[in-house]
């Protein structure tokens, strides 16, 4: 069973302040306004598959480690490219993942994992190579009960809203249905156009011309191109989209002279486009998307800075997003200034920025969240959204950004029982951190109260409301569409 004070400081008078800051935390809604849930999940309702295609299979984070270790993906049921599924048995996927168990010591994978096995399904026993199976029957009891069907579990993890991540090719279909069901919890999309931008992304020209078939628009043409993307985004606007998200290898921005748009897009589409005509347009699109953003109001999300796909062969064999990636260092004063001269304090622009780049916490971004209306800092993510990731982030940030220009907690997972769990280890931290603040009499305990709650909850419904920025953090209970 996870220790009630978990994650507080071990020094007693600072515990003693955290665990009345963390009491001020624990029971707010979680707003969930970066992921990757598959929205299928809720729309469906269907009973959670084994426990190891819940928990292990999805998990990139668990993969890669036993990747690491000498275990195949394929062992673990990790499907190939191309393919939706494997066969492979769900208990020996999770007697392979318990009896490597050791690995994960010192991890956030083992913190979250055993916090959600206890805090979700209750399941308090230890995992190893011996109570594989025990664990594993367990968590299978739990899943065949309604009670742990998608839906009552977000209405149990007290989920205001849950963003998902789509592409501007997706139908909406899941979103459709779960308006049409008329249940009450909000789960929203996010528009992410990178597949329909990366020119040196597979398949980059299809998509295009898919693009051009779902709208109508000749997206051969850069003018047409840019229309369908604005009729995508009014697409998922209608649907209850409230941000925008890019995840391209740098943070790069131009502006687009005449006709250089076009040109690019040519060159992309018959196939002569070079590595540095595919970054001059993901650069360029940035101000476009901006742009349209002014218009429309989508708040704009920048994730830079992964070198994806580094390891060929897992690429190869598996695909995309099963832990192949790697961080590089990140310039963000250079790279958005043309966007920022364009939009930095326009007040119907707002971006959030996330890095891979700790490096870049103080000396980049808080500066530039400090310097322009506009920016926002989104909370460290994949590599550093671990409990000394986030306590180096507020320590770094917080002097020069003030917790303001904090655009809140974002959990980033695809796994869907990990959201409470990653929520409730940040409002720890937080905890943590603020309560030092007040032992060192640098900050009152009813302020200290506030900001936890604004960290938390009243920033993150407040960044992501979709148009003009509310006046105020604490706004009413509804993400504004």
């Amino acid at each position: 069973m996870p220790h009630p004070d978990i994650l507080l400081p071990a020094e007693p008078s600072q515990r003693q302040i955290a665990r009345e800051l963390y009491a001020h935390a624990r029971g707010l809604p979680l707003i969930s306004p970066h992921g990757h849930v598959d929205p299928r999940i809720l729309a469906d309702d269907a009973a959670f598959p084994d426990p190891a295609r819940l928990i292990v299979v999805p998990d990139h984070y668990v993969t890669r480690m036993l990747y690491s270790q000498g275990v195949r993906p394929d062992e673990l049921g990790v499907p190939r490219a191309g393919e939706t599924g494997t066969a492979a048995d769900g208990r020996e996927i999770w007697r392979i993942f318990a009896r490597h168990w050791p690995l994960f010591r010192g991890t956030p994978s083992r913190l979250w994992l055993e916090l959600e096995l206890a805090d979700v399904f209750g399941v308090t026993t230890p995992i190893g190579e011996a109570t594989a199976d025990q664990v594993y029957d367990e968590i299978s009891a739990c899943l065949d009960r309604p009670e742990f069907r998608p839906r009552a579990l977000f209405d149990r993890f007290n989920l205001e809203v849950l963003a998902t991540t789509e592409s501007p090719l997706d139908p909406l279909t899941h979103h459709a249905k779960l308006a049409a069901d008329g249940w009450a919890g909000r789960v929203v999309s996010t528009f992410r156009p990178d597949n329909v931008v990366e020119m040196d992304w597979p398949g980059w020209a299809e998509r295009v011309a898919q693009l051009g078939g779902i709208t109508g628009e000749d997206t051969s043409t850069f003018d047409g191109y840019l229309n369908a993307l604005r009729a995508r985004r009014q697409d998922f606007i209608a649907a209850g989209t409230t941000s925008s998200d890019h995840g391209h290898l740098t943070a790069r921005t131009l502006v687009f002279e005449p006709g250089q748009g076009q040109r690019l897009l040519t060159k992309g589409l018959r196939g002569e486009a070079t590595a540095a005509d595919a970054e001059e347009f993901c650069a360029g699109m940035l101000v476009e998307f901006a742009r349209m953003s002014v218009d429309d109001g989508l708040v704009m999300q920048l994730h830079p800075g992964s070198v994806r796909n580094h390891n060929r062969k897992l690429y190869d064999g598996h695909g995309r997003d099963v832990g192949g990636d790697i961080p590089q260092a990140t310039d963000y004063v250079h790279a958005l200034r043309p966007l920022l001269d364009e939009f930095g304090d326009d007040p119907r622009f707002r971006i959030v920025l996330y890095t891979l780049d700790e490096t870049v916490f103080s000396r980049e971004l808080a500066p530039l969240a400090g310097g322009y209306a506009s920016v926002f800092l989104g909370a460290p993510w994949w590599f550093l959204d671990s409990p000394e990731g986030l306590r180096r982030f507020r320590e770094a940030a917080v002097e020069t950004a003030g917790i303001a220009n904090m655009a809140g907690f974002v959990d980033d997972t695809r796994a869907f029982c990990s959201i409470p769990v990653r929520h409730d280890v940040a409002r720890r931290v937080d905890a943590g951190f603020l309560a030092r603040l007040v032992a060192e009499h640098r900050l009152g305990l009813d302020e200290a109260a506030e900001a936890i709650a604004d960290l938390n909850y009243h920033q993150p419904r407040r960044v992501f409301s979709r148009g003009p920025l509310p006046a105020t953090s604490r706004i009413p209970s509804q993400v504004t569409r």
